[in-house]
């Protein structure tokens, strides 16, 4: 990871310490697994879930004489990603044998890319704050993830499960470009959601086809970078901000007592919210980095890019962007819809049904409001829950027609919900009498009826206008919630001399 640095320091990521303000400085290894159906070098299936050493190969398990054959989707993976990614891709890159011992990696060593790996420099931007933040990507490079160490099912021995080795990895690496947990936070949420969106990794940190690994340090504020502790395999983004929170505190305790951060490898344990060392910290040298000797150079020409260009999908940025300038959303309801590509493919259908476009910021309100929360209570997204486009886009035909009032929008939503999963808004309104009450006669009655029974609030909206709230409230809560607002509001003012 290079050490530029090429932020202005913010007072507002300024940790207060004992002695003064401290600064964050952070770094990311983003290790997301492709998408593909075998390995980097193995024709052995990536399916999750598989019983222990069933996905495995004479390569995986490093047999003598078994060469590595590259994937070639796992090549288009990586430079769909950076394309994605704004990277500059390199049609030039080596595979490097990366040297270290431990008994889940048969070979004695990992197939990495160390100074020719197939992506450059790129770029992500994040909304932190309303804020537009740019961090830099110095390097995408293609390796083999290792297999696994199981230590809990017998008191005295270890046990290891291959099904994982050979795996293809993208390890995303940024610049030191962060700072703040929060900071962390939305950067590791904007990757996963490119990632998603070209469908190159799954995305699924629980399940560890992408964690973390975040070299965290402080300084004084625009001073020289500090001693950076690495902490490994992170599978949260909750916990990678928790992480880092720790870590800062515990670095800036050290130097506030006079003592120097050592460089390390440390974990998180989310039980205590702490990091514990877990060994000194590696350089490059410490790996013996040399051209791995049975796999040529990895060469392609600009045609590659430019057919795998072709068919990117529609990121989120952009799409942020097409959804505010076309459909009128604010850029808080664009970020919050375009999170998952899905909701944002949810969103459009809703919007333009039936080949016809709606009010974008009336559909956004509904469905980044009651139907998220409704999703939310169920444990889904929203494009997962039982309420179709169709019913969105009915129920904002109807209110744009004030044929029924924003209240009543909510009660018809719920009986879907509740009632009528299959309904159709229209005819559930009809059938239910549900229609917003526009006649102005029946209105006035009832206006009428309120006021003349609250000459004391009279008084006090006469007094201070904004107070007509009230009224409007009684009002909607008279006629069932049937009222037509904007009659309700003309009739009030005009009755209470407020025009």
């Amino acid at each position: 990871m290079s050490l530029i640095d090429t932020r202005t320091p913010n007072p507002k990521h300024f940790i207060k310490g004992a002695t003064g303000d401290w600064e964050i400085v952070i770094g990311m290894e983003v290790h997301a697994q492709v998408t593909s159906d075998s390995k980097l070098f193995s024709g052995s299936s990536t399916a999750f879930g598989a019983p222990p050493n069933s996905n495995v190969s004479f390569v995986d398990a490093a047999m003598p004489g078994m060469l590595p054959v590259i994937n070639d989707e796992c090549v288009r993976q990586a430079v769909r990603t950076g394309l994605g990614l704004k990277a500059q891709i390199n049609k030039r890159s080596i595979f490097d044998r990366k040297n270290y011992f431990y008994p889940d990696q048969p070979p004695g060593y990992q197939i990495s890319q160390y100074k020719d790996p197939i992506v450059g420099e790129g770029v992500v931007m994040l909304d932190v704050d309303g804020e537009q933040v740019e961090i830099g990507i110095e390097r995408l490079h293609l390796e083999t993830d290792a297999g696994k160490l199981i230590h809990d099912q017998h008191p005295s021995m270890s046990f290891v499960d291959l099904n994982r080795a050979g795996v293809a990895l993208m390890e995303i690496v940024s610049k030191p470009d962060l700072r703040s947990s929060e900071e962390a936070k939305v950067y590791l949420a904007k990757l996963r959601t490119i990632l998603r969106y070209l469908g190159t990794c799954d995305g699924n940190m629980e399940q560890g086809s992408m964690r973390a690994d975040i070299n965290v340090s402080v300084r004084a504020p625009g001073g020289e970078f500090g001693t950076r502790c690495e902490i490994k395999n992170v599978n949260s983004i909750r916990f990678a901000g928790q992480a880092i929170e720790f870590e800062a505190r515990r670095q800036i305790d050290i130097l506030e007592d006079g003592g120097a951060v050592e460089q390390e490898t440390r974990l998180y344990d989310p039980k205590t919210g702490e990091t514990r060392s877990m060994r000194s910290k590696e350089d490059a040298q410490d790996y013996r980095y040399f051209p791995e000797p049975d796999l040529l150079p990895l060469e392609f020409d600009q045609a590659f890019i430019d057919a795998l260009a072709a068919e990117l999908p529609e990121l989120p940025d952009d799409k942020q962007a097409r959804f505010i300038a076309d459909y009128g959303v604010t850029p808080y309801d664009a970020m919050v819809l375009t999170l998952e590509r899905e909701t944002a493919d949810y969103y459009e259908a809703c919007v333009t049904f039936g080949g016809k476009t709606r009010d974008g910021k009336a559909v956004a309100n509904l469905v980044n409001g009651d139907i998220a929360a409704y999703a939310n209570s169920q444990g889904l997204s929203v494009w997962e829950s039982s309420i179709q486009p169709s019913q969105v886009a009915g129920i904002v035909d109807l209110v744009a027609a004030e044929v029924i009032s924003s209240k009543l929008a909510k009660d018809l939503l719920q009986i879907i919900i509740a009632e009528e999963p299959e309904g159709d808004p229209a005819e559930i309104v009809e059938r239910r009498g549900m229609k917003q009450v526009t006649d102005l006669g029946a209105i006035e009655k009832v206006v009428d009826e309120i006021i003349a029974a609250n000459p004391d609030q009279v008084a006090k909206v006469q007094a201070k206008p904004t107070m007509i709230g009230w009224f409007v409230g009684q009002v909607m809560k008279s006629s069932g919630g049937k009222a037509n607002p904007k009659a309700v509001n003309d009739l009030l003012k005009s009755k209470l001399g407020l025009e």
